[in-house]
């Protein structure tokens, strides 16, 4: 098979589909791997550096989108990129599509297989593998990002994470104690901060609070409290997730009004719509906005930021789910493996992930023709 690997155009985003170690991998099991001109010049993998790994360099992202028989990228298919899809190409990328309902519509139309790293769980369908790693950058820059726009010269209060004597740490607020919200806990209580993390499964307040101690202050989720934790928060990172669907609006306008002005709201689920109410996608260039005098940080491709750490992290992860679609083709793979099935979110013209379509009001199939036999 002929594995493409195109330049991501996504604002901001020097991430790579593929770095050279894992075009080695490809070509080993017999594969071509053809790799846009400076794919991975962004985080210091050039092209001699493919070449020498036994990929083809292309001039342009046509030329290997035209080429390849699987794409493999980073974030979801931008507009240009989702006219250059065909059918029974199979696209293996982060696709976020709940929000999206645009792409979700262009890659209905190509008749692709698009399957995302986001939907594809673990063992006995539990975690998501694909996604974790990206959680945990997500997670830990939400906390280092959210401390930089507390200071009063990046329009925050200017409260220091940290504190000093005589004035008390930056109280933060962890909205939902998942990966992501987990790593936001631990980089705060690393800096000194005043943490308290909301959660509704028993099971994940009981590891949380087995984990923490007194080093922060777990709590079962419901409004009432969350009201009351926004009015005295310096710091809300929110990171809610459900697989494949929109994230819930935990956070309303109408909340916000009760909190400090200059208070700092960082949405990790923004790739999902976003946990508030306020939250709209943001890029590195300008990441922040305010509203009612809350600055709101709601970059859509967070671990961007780090994107040496991020795309190793990510290779680490994809590489044998990369390698057992093109050894095995997407079919055998769907029909072998239940949990690499969940991330097939489109197939030739139809939705067949039910939380998408749900999220996306549109009609979807449980089981695609090319399965069913």
């Amino acid at each position: 098979m002929i594995i493409g690997v195109p330049k991501e155009i996504k604002a901001q985003e020097h991430r790579v589909g593929l770095v050279p170690s894992s075009v080695k991998e490809f070509i080993a099991h017999g594969h071509n791997v053809h790799v846009e001109t400076n794919a991975g010049a962004g985080i210091g993998f050039f092209d001699e550096e493919y070449r020498e790994a036994g990929a083809k360099i292309l001039g342009t992202g046509q030329d290997v989108f035209q080429t390849a028989g699987m794409i493999v990228k980073v974030k979801e298919p931008q507009r240009q990129e989702c006219s250059l899809l065909r059918e029974g190409q199979i696209l293996f990328t982060y696709l976020h599509l709940a929000p999206d309902p645009k792409q979700a519509q262009a890659l209905i139309d190509s008749k692709c297989v698009a399957i995302a790293y986001e939907t594809v769980t673990g063992e006995n369908g539990k975690g998501l593998p694909l996604l974790e790693p990206m959680s945990v950058v997500a997670g830990r820059l939400a906390t280092q990002e959210g401390a930089h726009f507390l200071q009063k010269h990046c329009r925050g209060l200017g409260r220091l994470m940290g504190g000093v004597v005589g004035a008390n740490p930056a109280k933060v607020l962890v909205i939902g104690g998942g990966v992501s919200g987990f790593n936001a806990a631990e980089v705060a209580v690393g800096m000194g901060a005043d943490v308290t993390i909301l959660e509704r499964s028993e099971e994940k307040i009981k590891f949380l609070k087995g984990h923490f101690g007194q080093k922060a202050k777990i709590c079962f989720s419901e409004e009432e409290i969350l009201r009351a934790l926004l009015k005295e928060s310096d710091l809300v990172i929110g990171a809610v997730l459900v697989p494949g669907a929109s994230a819930p609006k935990l956070v309303t306008r109408e909340m916000l009004k009760t909190m400090k002005k200059g208070a700092v709201m960082v949405d990790i689920a923004i790739d999902q719509g976003g946990c508030f109410e306020t939250s709209h996608p943001t890029t590195h260039n300008a990441p922040i906005y305010e509203v009612d005098g809350i600055v709101h940080y709601c970059v859509a491709n967070m671990p961007g930021a780090v994107p040496l750490t991020s795309a190793l992290a990510l290779n680490h992860v994809v590489l044998p789910y990369a390698l057992k679609l093109a050894n095995q083709g997407w079919v055998a793979c769907m029909k072998e493996d239940p949990n690499f099935r969940a991330g097939l979110n489109v197939c030739h013209g139809e939705i067949t992930n039910k939380d998408v379509a749900q999220s996306l009001k549109m009609d979807y199939i449980h089981t695609p023709s090319h399965l069913a036999t």
